[in-house]
């Protein structure tokens, strides 16, 4: 069994400018990001009929919403007859899931599937005390955080992180061999906003944001958009590019979608997600050649490891100390492009357009050496989580 019938494919992709304070708008980074898939897919935008992007039209701080699908919609003239958009989804990549799923029932022949963020220009000014000062009275799961000053998911993910190392004795400084990986990829990544090498010293020197949790362990917010266009296999001939298929997708939330009632607090949302993932498919951790895995936090790239089944619950600080085993040229790369960490907040869609630029060997100078053909990608973590297995078509 595999995810639609394989019916659901990738057939392009696209990034708009990326950098930090770059003074541009989420929605003209949108728009920029998805004129570069249309037209990397080989398509015009009288192709398009399916609109999808995360998070929709909601609340948050300055810069997290780039643009909505009506947005894109709207700017382009589509004449679309599905379209999609919410929080309320599996992590990120949700209402892309909704997309493949959309395509593989006739709903609609090819969906533009986005996510932009202009937070660095956003929040330049005032950042740090951003959620302290915007409410006078707490509400919600935020009245038992905020009065003791666990404001941030770096809190919340901190005491994650704090449980797993006493549990199970994991260092900071293996946390810091994946912090360094990721940053060595960067510095390959030409788009990446870290690109200068990173020593162990400087990793453990760097001021402590939230114990065990230090600035290397946080992502880099950015301004920049992804894009990625998901097509109904048959309309797929004739492209320029072989598809990708979505071979199998995990959205699997079994516990209450909050930060702090799992029944294991070694986990989280991710291990839900892939173990729905693995049901729908005959292929085993040990057929994955690469995975991209979120890193919005370090620790949560932990956590998608343990959950794909590539380290074993409560071992993922041996599977660390073997670096040799996830460098570009191992046998289970992680991040070629340099996450989250190095190469910026892409919250998310970064990861799954990096699975694509590998399985079309398009990375150039950090392209993966050897030939692959299946990727994991792991979005979201803590209470949300989505993930995927995809397969290059020969």
């Amino acid at each position: 069994m595999t995810f639609v019938d394989n019916r659901a494919v990738i057939t392009g992709i696209g990034q708009s400018q990326i950098g930090r304070r770059i003074g541009r708008t989420g929605i003209a980074l949108a728009l920029e990001a998805s004129a570069r898939a249309v037209e990397h897919a080989g398509l015009s935008f009288d192709d398009i009929d399916g609109v999808a992007s995360y998070p929709g039209p909601v609340a948050a701080e300055g810069g997290f919403v780039g643009a909505t699908t009506h947005d894109v919609r709207d700017a382009f003239g589509l004449r679309t007859r599905w379209h999609v958009s919410g929080v309320e989804t599996s992590g990120q990549i949700g209402t892309l899931l909704d997309a493949a799923a959309a395509v593989a029932s006739g709903r609609a022949e090819h969906v533009l599937c986005f996510r932009s963020v202009w937070e660095a220009t956003a929040q330049a000014s005032g950042r740090a005390v951003a959620l302290t000062s915007k409410m006078a009275r707490a509400s919600g799961h935020s009245e038992f955080r905020m009065p003791f000053g666990a404001a941030s998911p770096v809190n919340w993910i901190g005491m994650f992180a704090q449980r797993y190392m006493w549990e199970f004795g994991l260092t900071r400084e293996q946390l810091g061999k994946l912090v360094i990986n990721s940053r060595r990829n960067a510095g390959l990544n030409p788009n990446a906003i870290y690109r200068a090498p990173m020593t162990m010293q400087d990793y453990l020197g760097a001021r402590m944001i939230s114990t065990p949790l230090g600035l290397y362990d946080c992502d880099v917010p950015c301004d920049g958009a992804t894009a990625v266009i998901v097509s109904r296999r048959e309309a797929s001939r004739g492209l320029k590019n072989p598809p990708i298929a979505i071979e199998a997708a995990g959205a699997g939330l079994y516990q209450r979608h909050n930060w702090d009632q799992r029944a294991d607090f070694t986990t989280t949302a991710p291990f839900d997600a892939a173990a729905s993932m693995w049901e729908t498919t005959d292929l085993t951790p040990n057929d994955v050649d690469f995975a991209t895995l979120y890193d919005g936090f370090s620790f949560l790239t932990l956590q998608w490891l343990e959950a794909f089944g590539f380290a074993e619950h409560g071992k993922v600080g041996q599977f660390l100390d073997d670096e040799e085993r996830y460098r570009l040229d191992g046998a289970l790369p992680i991040n070629p492009h340099g996450g989250q960490l190095s190469a910026g907040r892409l919250h998310g869609y970064g990861f799954l357009h990096e699975a694509c630029v590998q399985l079309w060997g398009e990375g150039g100078d950090r392209q993966i050496p050897k030939d692959v053909e299946i990727a994991a990608v792991g979005v979201g973590g803590g209470p949300e989580a989505g993930c995927m297995l995809l397969r290059k078509d020969s």
